[in-house]
């Protein structure tokens, strides 16, 4: 006799089965919708919250990570919009157009019309209207692999917007999109938002996020975008000053033309428990791709970086950087792999995760993956840890600049090495003012010492 091991549901599990039972009649979708949203969540049910087993999430295990999961966020009163309002009446401008997502519903009233050439509508009526060809890439079918929590938004999406770049459109500054957070109590949030940028169009979309409260708030945002052939898009995630104690998974899935561009940079501080994983797909031929972030941590803050990077074109060219600093007892993740098609000849893929460890408690994980069915392309991958350039630590102290000076332009330079490449001068400045705040408070904590 066979004992047959039965997986019992957590209460986390429960709490979103539960919420899901509650929600769905009011969601957003026709009847086709409604079939979208119950095979994902079923897919969801069967697999549950994703655990240590599962060699994607080896080192985020979710399971045990999040014992349990808030109600779903409400929808805005206009007491939380006015607050959120204000917040935005003293953040600068990008020039693009500002998209405000308040507790994962797009509000209108918040938002900019965007310049000639795009267009946006929520994509709750995008649901409504049940147009095929958007349902098809917002649901994303072919990416993930199964993966539970992109099943999870697609079965709980509750709004979001839904960007159309025209063909042959500039525009020449970014596009914002925040995510503002109002409320003071727990709440879990589900947005997915889709973006479709023509044939020989050129863009920039910026994520940022706004909030005075989501307290141990979770949030489960998805972002899909298709870049058509020849067209130029440039991509940033600001995902800055999280509260302590929650929970963030962004799930990034982009299908890339022929011969285009496209550059994606993110930076994440402040993390209670974030995993940012981008699921990737250069579908023509001759297209370059380059994908960048940076991790500052400290405390018990837990960020996670999962790459999933498919070349199926011929010709392209693809990079993958990412950089980490880690403080006190805090863990960083990087798993990145690389997949190039049997016909995806002459790719050119790189990959390199660096993280520097400034405590000896801080944690860095790293699992670089190549997967290579091609026989002519050039393809490498590396990781390192490790501490400050003692080098050039005496080199700075040496020159009468003291040591924690000496610490903090070293990790300066560091963490700007790669928002540097972003290529606007506005967004570049704003990157760097949160890694100078980053540092800023750890000198005020008093923290010298490199690991």
């Amino acid at each position: 006799m066979v004992a047959r091991i039965v997986s019992s549901r957590t209460d986390a599990e429960v709490a979103l089965s539960d919420a899901y039972g509650a929600l769905k009649a009011a969601l957003p979708g026709g009847e086709a919708v409604r079939h979208l949203r119950d095979g994902a969540f079923d897919a969801f049910a069967k697999a549950g919250l994703p655990h240590r087993r599962i060699e994607a999430w080896h080192y985020t295990d979710l399971r045990s990570l999040v014992p349990e999961v808030p109600p779903v966020a409400p929808k805005p009163d206009d007491h939380a919009l006015a607050a959120i309002n204000q917040e935005l009446a003293g953040r600068p401008a990008l020039g693009g157009g500002r998209l405000v997502i308040v507790d994962g519903t797009f509000v209108p009233a918040l938002s900019d019309a965007l310049p000639e050439g795009a267009s946006v509508r929520a994509l709750a009526d995008v649901l409504g209207e049940g147009r095929e060809d958007l349902v098809a890439l917002l649901a994303a079918a072919d990416y993930g692999e199964g993966d539970a929590i992109l099943a999870l938004n697609a079965a709980m999406m509750q709004d979001g917007v839904v960007i159309e770049v025209a063909a042959g459109a500039e525009i020449a500054e970014p596009i914002e999109i925040v995510y503002a957070s109002t409320l003071d109590t727990p709440a879990a949030t589900f947005s997915r938002s889709l973006v479709v940028v023509g044939a020989d169009a050129k863009c920039r979309i910026a994520e940022s996020s706004l909030g005075r409260g989501g307290r141990s708030g979770h949030t489960y945002g998805c972002l899909v975008m298709k870049i058509g052939d020849r067209a130029e898009v440039g991509h940033t995630v600001a995902a800055t000053r999280t509260e302590a104690g929650s929970v963030r998974v962004d799930s990034f899935i982009a299908e890339v033309g022929h011969e285009s561009r496209f550059d994606s940079f993110a930076m994440v501080t402040g993390a209670g428990l974030a995993r940012r994983q981008l699921f990737v797909k250069l579908k023509g031929n001759d297209s370059v791709t380059a994908l960048r972030g940076v991790s500052l941590l400290q405390g018990r803050e837990h960020a996670d970086t999962t790459l999933d990077v498919v070349h199926e074109g011929t010709g392209c060219e693809g990079r993958e950087t990412f950089h980490a600093i880690l403080d006190d007892a805090a863990t960083g993740v990087f798993q990145g792999r690389i997949r190039v098609r049997k016909e995806a000849q002459k790719t050119d893929g790189k990959m390199m995760s660096r993280a520097l460890l400034i405590s000896d408690e801080a944690a860095m994980y790293n699992k670089p993956e190549l997967e290579i069915f091609a026989d002519d392309v050039a393809c490498g991958h590396g990781a390192t840890c490790g501490g400050l350039n003692e080098d050039q630590l005496f080199y700075l102290q040496a020159r009468g600049i003291p040591k924690a000076v000496a610490e903090s332009l070293l990790l300066e330079a560091f963490a700007a090495e790669l928002a540097d490449d972003i290529g606007h001068e506005a967004l570049t400045a704003g990157f760097r003012a949160e890694i100078a705040h980053w540092l800023e408070n750890r000198a005020k904590a008093g923290k010298v010492g490199a690991g």
